[in-house]
């Protein structure tokens, strides 16, 4: 009966598409369509069954995939068919990750081309150009209130200087990644005009109110996303005389995706980056995409069966196209956005492990491993057939959302804890850390930090200090957080700027579009004469850059870092360490055994209370990074402060 009504139901649909569309070569697209389909109409009927076009609703559906699968090349074709084939191609250990805003990176896309050669020194080959889709000057949000779903902003360059940009990625074995905005709009964006103009279609396309009624009972369950500068989640549309839903900023009017017509041209704009060569689409903001009343209007189920039914149909169009989730939410939320398979991810491909990141940041700033280690045993497990993004900054703030129950475990009281965190990163305590506190909830308390990885750690107060020992200690604190990300499992993700020491730049802050948002702060622009420095000996840029360089390089010859859940994290006695097994899962004689010490001071790792771990307390060990075999005395080995090992059994 399943197989009967879903080829009954497809039968029905194909019968009613247009005539051009029916002339075109769709055999792959009817294969996947076919495969694909009842899953599709289920979760259709179920967001959208009760309307009175529910079926008209539908055929527009399936015209709109087929339409993507009519422009994509043959060469998109060709990679969707070996991505197919080799479906688990994205686990392996040879993708690094780096994020970048191109103005921050190169003049524009057309100069973004002649860098390939540095992502090719460094190791690099997936890049995320930041949002580069049009936007207003002075209301962008960084480039997140979008104007224009399919047009280039004219400071970067046009759609045919991305396209070029796409080829030449291709051609040289690189991923490109490229933000989608899912939950919101620009208000000048030509739908929230012709919505002020008064055309109630548009007006249908996000939530709008004619009184506060409706607001004001939303407004108790929902946070506040950005209290100091957009307090509320509502703003007043003098033209229109409505009430808009502005989560974020009140110039970011949320979509209502109540109406199918708004998830039909979301999906006829994603499949249209998947056509410009886009490899991976980054969904931002996808824990807001449902609006509930008496809800957080966070992680709403209706928001996960969303992302579902988008998936379903890029998979039919585009199926070598990955999706990363941008939910920067709960870890018992977070891998609910890979889906509810228990291997295949039937959303995203890929999420942000936020979690980590905060929590390597709770260790440099505690110098020990307690919650880091707690927090980590707590992460949700991931589907066999997705994987993490690990980073230690990205563009966005940092919040120290840990489990409450994780803080306390460790002997720490949730939030006073967080604000000793708020207070270090900026530099309350010893002016090590150089970070600004961002969106301070003068109610709550609650606050976020913001900052370059290289300022965070402490190397622009060591610099200014002149300081030897304390440049090196910040160097080694920078490089071994990202030996964490490279070793972890998941594909390690860099920002602009991270693998040359780049500083905070306080300029943003003479600029009045940027002064009230400290996320500027780390979001400075390379300046490529300096960048230089990374070929001279002795250079602050030459240490961290070769030091990333070798990282990276032999982390890609090891399989036991490719992500297949093939991590073991180990208990140590010792407070300060971070310690866990990464092995091969087909061949469990390749072992690296990664071991960091938080603290400033050297620490001792006693071999033997891992040998129920099958790690031979008296085995040669060479660490695979520098190449040298640690000291050991008495069956221990020992670690500097802030050095990492590697460590293969030879």
């Amino acid at each position: 009966m399943y197989e009967q009504i879903s080829h009954s139901l497809l039968n029905s649909i194909l019968d009613e598409l247009r005539p051009e569309i029916k002339r075109q070569n769709l055999r792959h697209f009817y294969t996947r369509l076919g495969a694909n389909f009842y899953a599709i109409h289920s979760l259709f009927s179920t967001l959208y069954g009760d309307r009175d076009d529910f079926q008209a609703q539908m055929v527009r559906l399936v015209e709109t995939m087929a339409e993507g699968y009519i422009y994509r090349s043959e060469e998109s074709e060709r990679l969707d068919m070996s991505r197919e084939q080799d479906h688990n191609w994205f686990l392996s250990q040879k993708w690094v990750g780096m994020a970048l805003y191109t103005n921050g990176f190169a003049e524009n896309l057309a100069d973004l081309a002649n860098k390939i050669g540095y992502f090719q020194e460094l190791g690099v080959n997936m890049v995320h150009i930041m949002p580069i889709l049009k936007c207003p000057i002075g209301k962008s949000d960084g480039g997140y209130a979008i104007s224009n779903f399919r047009e280039i902003d004219g400071r970067v360059g046009d759609l045919n200087d991305f396209q070029k940009i796409s080829e030449q990625f291709r051609k040289n074995d690189i991923l490109l990644v490229l933000d989608i905005v899912l939950n919101h709009t620009s208000d000048e964006h030509e739908w929230a005009l012709k919505a002020k103009a008064g055309d109630p279609h548009y007006q249908n396309y996000y939530l709008t109110f004619e009184d506060r009624s409706v607001p004001d009972v939303f407004e108790q369950g929902m946070p506040e996303v950005f209290p100091e500068t957009d307090p509320g989640n509502f703003t007043w549309n003098e033209e229109m005389g409505r009430w808009v839903m502005t989560v974020f900023h009140d110039y970011q009017w949320d979509l209502d995706y109540r109406n199918p017509d708004v998830f039909i041209e979301i999906l006829a704009i994603v499949l249209f980056w998947a056509n410009q060569g886009v490899d991976v689409l980054r969904l931002d903001a996808v824990a807001f995409l449902w609006k509930k009343m008496g809800s957080t209007c966070q992680n709403e189920r209706k928001a996960h069966l969303i992302l579902q039914l988008l998936k379903d149909c890029c998979q039919v169009t585009a199926p070598g196209v990955l999706f990363i989730a941008e939910a920067i939410v709960a870890p018992g939320e977070l891998a609910k956005y890979f889906g509810e398979d228990a291997i295949v991810a039937k959303e995203c491909e890929i999420a942000y492990n936020a979690t980590l990141m905060a929590l390597l940041w709770d260790g440099i700033a505690t110098k020990n491993t307690k919650l880091l280690r707690e927090g980590i045993k707590s992460l949700p497990s991931k589907l066999d057939r997705a994987t993490w993004l690990t980073y230690v900054r990205c563009h966005d703030d940092i919040g120290f959302g840990f489990d409450d129950r994780d803080i306390s475990a460790v002997g720490y009281e949730p939030h006073s804890h967080r604000m000793f965190l708020i207070d270090y990163f900026s530099g309350k305590y010893d002016d090590t850390s150089r970070g600004l506190v961002f969106m301070r909830n003068e109610f709550t308390g609650d606050a976020r930090i913001c900052g370059s990885l290289a300022s965070l750690a402490g190397l622009e107060s060591a610099l200014e200090s002149g300081d030897q020992a304390r440049i090196d200690r910040a160097i080694s604190k920078i490089l071994l957080l990202n030996s964490v990300i490279m070793s972890f499992g998941g594909i390690p993700l860099l920002y602009n700027g991270d693998a040359l020491g780049l500083l905070n730049d306080y300029s943003y802050s003479g600029d009045p579009s940027k002064a009230n948002d400290s996320r500027w702060v780390h979001r400075s622009k390379i300046d490529w004469e300096k960048a230089a420095l990374r070929h001279q000996r002795g250079s602050v840029e030459c240490r961290i850059f070769t030091a990333m360089k070798r990282m990276i390089s032999i982390r890609k010859e090891i399989s036991a870092f490719a992500d297949f859940n093939n991590r073991e994290l180990l208990h140590s006695d010792n407070e300060h360490l971070l310690c866990y097994l990464r092995f091969n899962p087909l061949r469990t004689s390749d072992k690296v055994f990664v071991v960091a010490n938080f603290d400033d001071h050297p620490q001792r790792l006693e071999l033997e209370s891992y040998s129920r771990y099958g790690i031979n307390p008296r085995g040669n060990y060479v660490d695979l990074f520098s190449g040298v075999r640690p000291s050991q005395y008495e069956g221990c080995i020992a670690l500097q402060g802030g050095q990492f090992y590697w460590l293969s059994e030879n």
